[in-house]
């Protein structure tokens, strides 16, 4: 279920309040939402999640993404990134969103684009609509 796209980084599509303990047996230590609440009927909560991972001892993020990625949406990923102190599983419906967030953030840090596109690539997940911006 949870794919790994760096050394820090796994993604997944939905996750639900019991893969919090297979999550922090990777050692995760951050969950990351990407997605918007009530985006699909019957998705859980970004309270349920954050309620679920804090009572298993995680830090929580959400950062929901809907039609594109702003500027503000990729820091506050890099940042969530930095700040963790384990390891990072961001989610969104597939995973893509997350992927797509996570890259713009290392690539915004320093990252290089190709590495990014090869560790994604890697995972299961296309990059090539960033590639203009991660080949810079």
């Amino acid at each position: 279920m949870f794919r790994r796209l760096d050394t820090r980084t796994f993604v997944a599509g939905q996750i639900g309040a019991g893969d919090i303990a297979e999550a922090r047996a990777l050692g995760v230590t951050m969950i990351v939402n990407n997605r918007p609440d009530g985006e699909e009927p019957g998705q859980p909560t970004s309270t349920e999640i954050a309620g679920a991972a804090r009572a298993a001892g995680l830090d929580y993020r959400h950062i929901p993404v809907a039609g594109g990625f702003s500027l503000d949406q990729v820091e506050a990923m890099a940042a969530a990134m930095e700040e963790a102190e384990g390891k990072v599983l961001a989610f969104c419906r597939s995973g893509t969103r997350s992927t797509c967030l996570w890259a713009l953030a290392r690539k915004t840090r320093g990252g290089d684009g190709a590495e990014i596109m090869q560790e994604a690539a890697e995972a299961g997940y296309d990059l090539s609509p960033l590639q203009d911006f991660l080949m810079r």
